[in-house]
């Protein structure tokens, strides 16, 4: 696969805007719905954009209605809701922030009052700032990154396991940084070795209850956080160090959330998939 040539762009927020990026990801599924989650319903945390748009857009495709929770990207959780609607399926959109305990309450409530039930849970919305000198990242950016990137995922699953039913699945979003690290992601990293241990963890707690619980560790995703995070002249050419070349795109890293999701995963829990361009890291 070609990679198209990423030009130098930042942006000045976080999250950031999937319309602004210059080339636009590529979330399309590349093959036609089997049904395997037909009849499902699934709840996507930062479903707005990146790999969150991906999978639920993949989702749709395959049969499931999908959930969207997200922060404030109003116009990318639109588009996201169109697109979703153009495979046939049904949207939620559900703004807020869900480092706040009763706001994933509620958001889990609001799935339950419009589709009636909850079957697969995807925690995939974070936040990301460059720790360029460890030493000074404000005590604000650390508790906005732990709300948003462990917090947000506790608090979500504790609403959604009350509906969880034997055959569920929760699949968390982890990071190749939280096997190989990243000196200039110290507490992104941090927060993404959470959520692997967590989803091991719960993985084990929840084995005789029939849920499964896996993570995916992307390596570099072409996605808002990237122009969202790093310099312009850090985004040229974003993921030309992988053995592959080049940045993966969100359609690539959305289907190992469809495989864990759907009965094709039926004997995986407390799993991680690597999506990351042939970067060799401990699993």
């Amino acid at each position: 696969m070609n990679s198209p040539h990423i030009p130098a762009q930042s942006q000045d927020a976080m999250p950031a805007a999937e319309y602004k990026m210059d080339p636009a990801p590529d979330y399309s599924p590349r093959h036609p719905g089997s049904g395997k989650l037909k009849g499902k319903v699934a709840l996507v945390t930062g479903g707005d954009s990146g790999i969150g748009r991906a999978v639920s857009v993949l989702f749709a495709r395959e049969g499931a209605k999908v959930a969207i929770a997200y922060l404030e990207e109003d116009r990318d959780a639109q588009e996201t809701k169109r697109l979703i609607k153009e495979e046939g399926s049904e949207a939620l959109l559900i703004p807020g922030d869900l480092g706040s305990k009763a706001n994933c309450e509620a958001a889990v409530k609001s799935v339950i009052d419009t589709f009636g039930q909850l079957d697969i849970l995807i925690n995939n919305g974070a936040q990301q700032w460059l720790d360029a000198d460890f030493a000074d990242l404000s005590e604000d950016k650390i508790e906005r990154m732990i709300a948003s990137n462990i917090k947000a995922y506790m608090f979500t699953t504790q609403a959604a396991l009350p509906h969880l039913k034997e055959g569920a699945s929760i699949v968390n979003t982890s990071s190749v940084n939280a096997f190989a690290g990243m000196g200039s992601l110290i507490t992104y990293s941090m927060t993404r070795g959470a959520s692997l241990a967590f989803s091991r963890s719960l993985a084990g707690n929840l084995a005789d209850k029939g849920i499964r619980v896996n993570s995916v560790a992307p390596g570099p995703i072409w996605t808002p956080f990237i122009p969202g995070t790093m310099p312009a002249d850090k985004v040229e050419n974003f993921g030309s160090e992988t053995p592959m070349g080049r940045a993966g795109q969100p359609w690539e890293v959305a289907t190992a959330y469809l495989f864990l999701a759907s009965s094709d995963g039926s004997y995986y829990t407390g799993q991680t998939l690597h999506p990351n361009g042939g970067m060799v890291v401990g699993a």
